[in-house]
């Protein structure tokens, strides 16, 4: 990568807040700077969401610069009141360390963790141990109630009520800055910008401990064009993990996205270099759909792989772009490729309302939701519009290669005899 990776990261879109952005410009510009980011433990993946952070730390990884993973299995224990206007579930100690291993093999495919240019630890480590007594004596007797009161975090919660282990949170973040600062030479953080006051915290904290200067970066909490939470959809989250959201479905997240959105994933979510990307982003009307194409291949391969985006690709072009009948594909694609469920003979035999089968498969959130459809006119099988609620679907609507059920224009789901 050539020029200063801080530039790459503000043409991109990553940067919200810097605390000395001229000093953080030079630092990136130089010899290699540990930096680090940190996930709490809250579910066995990480979303669409957490790219952002990810991403980041990617493009900083390919420049040179070392990169610390904390999976936050002690803060995790105390819950981040950061951006919520309600306290976390608690969780048992058992459950968070599972999942923090989780999310430990899941970041992995992003930055090789290899001991030299990126690493993963859990603060768990340092923070379970803790003596409380000790620890409020020599890091809480550095943190004013009233400077933490004013912070966005803290401000949202006490208007319905922050509890005491919560208001612990900003100490124990503070308290993860400090002790990477001392054992692998951090000396820079990187957040969400719901983050920043936890790490101007830690920012703090090492300079009255340590009396050095360290740095700290925020990136934007992102929406989509429609005012949308980045990386949610009517059916839940979008799912790093390929069990809980399949790499055809991730490809579909990004294909659907909003136009106005597409320039600016493409920069987020893709390594492609800026010059391509403003070429995409500039297409209008029906050619934006090939930039479509070009974001949701790129953001699948870096999560999923490259063989995986390929038959997500594939999926997606026998489902749409030929055409499909009575469970066959046109030329150009491989419907065995699409998201699949398994129905046993009987039950087709028997037959299926298809407000049941289409929100069993995911395709729906609820079987009013389909009813509402199937009104509609918006849900099919097999290319075929549903056009009735007493219609049953059996096993003579599966094809050769499967039946081919479908809500709207893009989503669909392949249905085959167990």
């Amino acid at each position: 990568m050539s020029g200063n990776v801080f530039d790459e990261l503000k043409e991109r879109g990553f940067i919200a807040q810097v605390s000395d952005e001229a000093a953080v410009r030079k630092m990136l510009g130089g010899k290699p700077v540990t930096f680090y980011v940190g996930f709490d433990s809250t579910a066995t993946s990480l979303h669409a969401g957490s790219l952002v952070p990810i991403m980041a730390m990617v493009h900083l990884r390919r420049a040179g610069h070392r990169a610390i993973a904390v999976v936050g299995g002690g803060t995790t224990m105390v819950g981040d009141p950061s951006g919520k206007s309600e306290m976390r579930q608690m969780l048992d100690e058992e459950t968070i360390l599972a999942q923090g291993r989780t999310l430990q093999i899941q970041l992995a495919r992003y930055l090789r963790f290899d001991g030299a240019g990126a690493i993963a630890v859990d603060n768990a480590d340092w923070l379970l141990p803790l003596n409380y007594i000790q620890f409020l004596r020599d890091i809480g007797r550095h943190f004013s109630v009233n400077r933490m009161l004013a912070t966005e975090a803290y401000k949202l919660r006490l208007e319905k009520g922050l509890s005491f282990i919560e208001f612990n949170y900003q100490l124990l973040q503070a308290y993860d800055y400090l002790t990477l600062f001392r054992q692998y030479g951090c000396t820079l953080q990187m957040g969400g910008d719901d983050q920043w006051g936890n790490i101007l915290a830690g920012v703090d904290l090492i300079r009255r401990i340590e009396g050095a200067t360290v740095e700290a970066l925020t990136f934007p909490l992102l929406t989509t064009a429609s005012g949308a939470k980045m990386g949610k959809t009517a059916q839940g989250a979008v799912w790093l993990d390929s069990e809980q959201f399949s790499p055809y479905d991730f490809y579909q997240y990004w294909i659907n996205v909003d136009d106005r959105d597409v320039g600016r994933f493409l920069r987020l979510f893709t390594l492609l270099p800026l010059e391509e990307i403003k070429e995409l982003a500039a297409l209008k009307d029906s050619k934006i759909n090939e930039a479509k194409r070009v974001l949701a291949f790129e953001a699948t391969k870096i999560t999923h792989g490259e063989k995986a985006a390929d038959e997500a690709k594939a999926a997606a072009g026998a489902a749409f772009l030929n055409g499909t009948a009575n469970g066959k594909s046109g030329a150009g694609g491989d419907i065995t490729m699409l998201p699949t469920t398994a129905i046993a003979r009987a039950r087709l035999e028997a037959g299926i309302s298809p407000a049941e089968l289409f929100t069993e498969v995911g395709l729906t959130p609820s079987r009013r939701e389909a009813k509402r459809l199937i009104e509609q006119g918006g849900l099919s099988v097999n290319e075929e519009r549903i056009g009735s609620l007493e219609r049953l679907l059996t096993i003579k609507d599966i094809g050769p290669e499967g039946m081919l059920l479908k809500a709207g224009k893009k989503k669909i789901h392949r249905v085959v005899v167990s």
